[in-house]
């Protein structure tokens, strides 16, 4: 049992004024592992003006300085790999293939930040005008518990190469991760009061920051219910907001495609993070002249993935994070078969082999229509919906048939057929036939999946605004 009973203020860890705690659980055994003592609204008071204190010095530094940071920053993480790994396992239950990514590009996140900062200008001409690009503020980032690693340091790491302070509420229900990490960052020796981390729930302590006058800027990674109330009560005080919110993402496989490339693909693309993953492509969308073969290959791909626990090395799959987001994801699979559709592959309850876990089948459904509850709602789970489409402007119409925006996928064997389809769909970022992350290239949504962007010096330019001087 570990008992977390800090939180990072002014370059301290110091015992919260909040006094309420909540249990830390292992979601591959169910078990209980720890509790985290959780910040309150005075706790947000004392880091926001902890970091309204740094800003002014903060805010003048060069960009050599910046740059520093973020290498000491990102050599501390990498410094501990192993052990954030192990916590990440332990809190989270993530399988190995999904543990080993995210810290190095937890770390990465720092190092292509400082790559992204070399090169941005801050001041240019333009006409009789000079334009200077200055950070907007103290900021808040509210971070979620599917990769908390990533959320945490990608965030500050941009705030940090604008010359922002900044005060971070990550997930409660990751306290052991994020207290790991906390020491990390802190080993990088940053001034005091350049980042702060409160513990809280996001009633109470993102709240709070939500409406803090001294906060100028927010970001925000979560469900867009969350992220609407953000919204509403960050205009109060005109504060600059990003927004990263859901998915529901489409992965349409042409005609033309390979299916024996493509549905392995297909199945990574929407079990990716346990299917705990707003970028996941939940919506399969076949042509009606080969949805047999799909069909047929989808569900013997389906029955070879495996699930476990992230001690087994062939896992594919982890256990969702909590019995709460099981029982949701169990209520959707039961809600897809009262809407007529038909398991092709998984369905109700745990894998066979597992009697403990929050682990759920990898289940997939077909005969559903793009207006069936599970074809529009994320589940945030290992549940796919495939759906059959007539000729490829029917395909673009579904796909673009949804409230969301954030990811959308192609599979074809025509690159250049892929990308005039992927021209079409609306969403922030479209992939083809499996092309690798670009960690220079914005990142974002359309539509009920964000405001704004991250990433690159798109994400940079968010935690900035132009002072024009005209003479």
């Amino acid at each position: 049992m570990q008992d977390i009973d800090s939180i990072y203020i002014d370059g301290s860890f110091v015992v919260p004024h909040g006094t309420e705690r909540t249990a830390l659980f292992n979601p591959s055994t169910e078990e209980q592992i720890g509790t985290v003592r959780l910040g309150d609204a005075t706790d947000v008071d004392t880091a926001v003006a902890a970091a309204k204190r740094a800003f002014p010095e903060f805010a003048r530094t060069s960009k050599a300085e910046r740059i520093a940071m973020l290498e000491r920053l990102s050599s501390a993480v990498t410094a501990r790999t192993d052990e954030l790994t192990a916590a990440m396992a332990h809190e989270y239950g993530a399988p190995p293939r999904f543990t080993a990514f995210s810290v190095p590009f937890a770390a990465s996140a720092f190092f292509d930040m400082a790559t992204t900062l070399e090169a941005y200008e801050f001041r240019r001409t333009i006409g009789h005008a000079e334009v200077e690009m200055r950070p907007s503020g103290v900021a808040a980032a509210i971070t979620p518990w599917n990769a908390n690693f990533g959320f945490i340091c990608s965030k500050l790491a941009t705030a940090i190469a604008a010359g922002t302070t900044m005060v971070i509420k990550p997930s409660e229900m990751s306290a052991i991760q994020t207290h790991l990490l906390t020491e990390c960052l802190h080993e990088a020796g940053l001034p005091n009061g350049v980042f702060n981390i409160v513990n809280g729930t996001g009633s109470v302590v993102g709240a709070a920051l939500s409406t803090h006058p001294d906060i100028a800027k927010i970001t925000f990674t979560g469900s867009t219910a969350t992220g609407r109330a953000i919204l509403l009560a960050a205009s109060q005080t005109m504060k600059r907001v990003t927004l990263e919110l859901g998915g529901k993402g489409p992965n349409i496989i042409l005609d033309d495609a390979d299916l024996d490339q493509v549905i392995p693909r297909v199945l990574t693309i929407g079990f990716r993070n346990s299917g705990q993953a707003c970028i996941a492509g939940t919506r399969i969308l076949a042509p009606e002249s080969r949805l047999e073969e799909v069909q047929a290959q989808l569900k013997a791909a389906a029955a070879t993935v495996k699930v476990g626990p992230p001690s087994d090395p062939a896992a594919q799959i982890g256990p969702m994070v909590s019995q709460k987001q099981w029982d949701r994801v169990q209520s959707y699979i039961r809600l897809g078969l009262d809407e007529g559709a038909t398991l092709l592959a998984g369905g109700e309850g745990r894998p066979e082999e597992l009697n403990r876990g929050w682990f759920v089948r990898p289940t997939v459904f077909a005969d559903v229509t793009n207006q069936m509850r599970i074809a529009r709602e994320e589940i945030f789970g290992p549940v796919l919906s495939l759906i059959s489409y007539r000729d490829e402007a029917d395909a673009i119409a579904i796909a673009n048939d949804t409230s969301y925006g954030l990811a959308s996928y192609v599979q074809s064997s025509d690159p250049e057929r892929a990308r005039r389809v992927a021209a079409q769909l609306e969403a922030g970022t479209v992939t083809i036939n499996g092309a690798p992350y670009e960690p220079f290239a914005p990142f974002g949504g359309v539509k009920q999946s964000g405001i704004g962007r991250e990433l690159g010096s798109f994400g940079l330019e968010a935690f900035l605004e132009p002072r024009t001087v005209v003479a």
